[in-house]
This record gives C-alpha cells, structure tokens and sequence, in this order.
C-alpha cells in the first residue's frame, strides 16, 4: 500500500508559536496569559487543535507557569545535541524538559543559515531531543533560488534524509516545511505547491506523522493552508505574537 494509503488516518492537527528572539517578561506572561484564557474558555474541545508555544529560553518558566493548566504546551527552539557540557550559551534537552517542554523546534533555517547547521548537527540535536523525552519539530525548506532551479522537493528530501535518525516515529517527529523565502517576508507558498512538497515528504516519514506548513502564515491564509489534506497543522512566526491572530489561526483549523 502506498504512502497515501496507509496514513489516512486521522491526525490531530497541531498550531505551533514559535517567538522566536522576541520577548521580554511582562509581555511575555502576558501574551501567554491571553493565550491560555482563551484556551479554557473554549473548553474541553479548545480551538480545534493542539497548541504549542516555543518562547525564548529567558522565559519558558515565566510562560510556562502561566499555561499551565490551559493545556497549551511549551516547546523551545534549539537545544544542543548533549545532556550537559563546557558548550556556553547553548541549552541540553535535558534542561528543556526540566523546565517543562514537551517539544523543541530543531533546524529552523534561520539556525541552518545563521548558524552554519547542517543536517549532520540537526540529526544529533534530534537524537539528544529523544533522549530527554521530547517530541522534535524538525523543519525543512528550500531557499528561493532552489525553487527558482526546480529543486525544492530534492532539497526537502535531502534534509529529511540527513536529518531524521533511525527510530523516528509518529510520536517522537513532527516535520515542519517552511520554505526559506516565505519566512517572515509575507509570501506563501501556493496551495498547490504545498500541498506537492507534503505528499512527498508523506512519503518519506514514518506513519501517521504530522506535517506542519510555516511562512508567513495569518489568519487570513490559515483556512486556505490547514484545509489542505496533508497539512497537519502550522508553524507560525510574527503571526504568534499576538493573541488575537494566533488564536484565529488556531481556530481554522476547525
């Protein structure tokens, strides 16, 4: 049975913040703050989603004291590959999930680019995520000039070919696909390319799971995104940072 067919199950789609460099801790309790009243509000059926929130590490006890009991997770947005260490100024899975995280986003471009990541490095960071317990958010994407060369669904298949360890599973894997060029520029990609790159990367991940699309996703594309049928969810930016248009995204998902 081909990919299609054996992961038409269904997945509870997952709508990830990531703050990114952005916060200090009075806004940042309170961004978190009207985030989780909006949560309880909603009840047991919530926005129709999962949520998670990725803030900086200065304040994930700040913002996770705050959700808690709201439901929403708390996830960070690298970590080293090594439990503990002479590495000053990185942070240890270990010490993520200490502080309450279920989940850490890993190869964003902005730390392949940036920060000289490569799928090797990415793929041991995944590795040190597992063994603390938490769920890696792997993202994938091509720059404009390799889409521009047609190569972008080679580019994503490299990445997830050098970035996913042996072991991976629905449970401890999210991919996220961000193209480079859609991040933070206010472009997105058409629905149509979206949803060809995430067939191919169904194909090459374990069963069942979740695909999530980011790049300048908003409240007024996230319908059009999140309703496409390989899309499990999205991995949202400067969208995050502000109550009313996350949770909106949230809310497309139903």
């Amino acid at each position: 049975m081909g990919p299609w067919g054996r992961n038409m199950a269904v997945r509870t789609k997952l709508v990830a913040g990531n703050w990114k460099m952005n916060g200090l801790r009075e806004e940042g309790a309170a961004l978190a703050r009207g985030l989780a009243q909006r949560a309880i509000a909603a009840g047991r059926g919530g926005p129709g989603c999962e949520l998670l929130i990725c803030p900086p590490a200065s304040l994930l006890t700040t913002v996770g004291g705050v959700l808690s009991g709201s439901g929403i997770a708390l996830g960070g947005q690298d970590c080293h590959a090594a439990p503990n260490g002479a590495y000053t100024g990185d942070i240890s899975p270990e010490m993520l999930a200490d502080a309450g995280c279920s989940h850490v986003i890993l190869g964003h471009s902005e730390r392949r680019h940036g920060h000289g990541e490569g799928d090797a490095v990415v793929r041991e960071k995944i590795l040190g995520a597992w063994r603390a317990g938490l769920v890696a958010i792997l993202c994938v994407g091509e720059t404009q000039l390799q889409r521009q060369a047609g190569k972008a669904a080679d580019i994503v298949s490299i990445q997830l070919a050098g970035s996913v360890p042996s072991g991976a599973a629905s449970s401890n894997l999210v991919v996220a696909y961000e193209p480079v060029w859609a991040i933070g520029t206010g472009l997105t990609c058409t629905l149509e390319d979206i949803a060809t790159i995430q067939a191919g990367i169904r194909a090459l991940i374990p069963s069942g799971a979740r695909i999530l699309y980011g790049g300048s996703v908003n409240p007024q594309n996230a319908a059009g995104i999140l309703g496409l049928a390989e899309v499990d969810g999205a991995l949202v930016g400067g969208a995050s940072l502000d109550v009313d248009s996350f949770w909106a995204i949230a809310r497309a998902c139903g």
